[in-house]
Parts: C-alpha cells; sequence; structure tokens
C-alpha cells in the first residue's frame, strides 16, 4: 500500500528533481535514497539482489574460475 506524503524543499532542489529526475519519477527517486536507512536489512534480499546482477554475476564467476585454475597450478 502506498501512502501520499507532502513535503517542502526549496525551488531549487525541486526544479533540479524536475530537469534529472523527471516530473512522474521523483516520488521512487526518493524512495529508493530514503529506503535503506529506513528498513531493515534483509541479508536473503541483498543476496537476491546481487544474484540478479548479471554483470556483477559474470565477473564473480570469472575470478572463481581464475582463482580454482591458479590454485590447481600448485
Amino acid at each position: 500500500m502506498n501512502r501520499k506524503l507532502t513535503i517542502t524543499i526549496s525551488e531549487a532542489v525541486y526544479e533540479g528533481l524536475l530537469r534529472i529526475i523527471g516530473r512522474r519519477r521523483i516520488s521512487q527517486f526518493i524512495e529508493n535514497l530514503a529506503r535503506p536507512h529506513v528498513m531493515p536489512q534483509d541479508p536473503e534480499a541483498s543476496d537476491r539482489d546481487m544474484a540478479a546482477d548479471q554483470a556483477r554475476e559474470r565477473e564473480a564467476m570469472a575470478w572463481s574460475e581464475a582463482v580454482v585454475a591458479d590454485h590447481s597450478k600448485h
């Protein structure tokens, strides 16, 4: 469930948000900034997020394969 919140910010910050983030995306931007500061950390969710990052997973796999290959030489 979403809740509506009224906040007060300076005109300059508001204009910057409109220019950089866009009119229909400010709420999500602010929620993404605030979430890590107010929500309990869920290690399982963090693991799922990392696993979903395919570029990171490819780098991790390449690193682990290099370590195994290097170790097998000794």
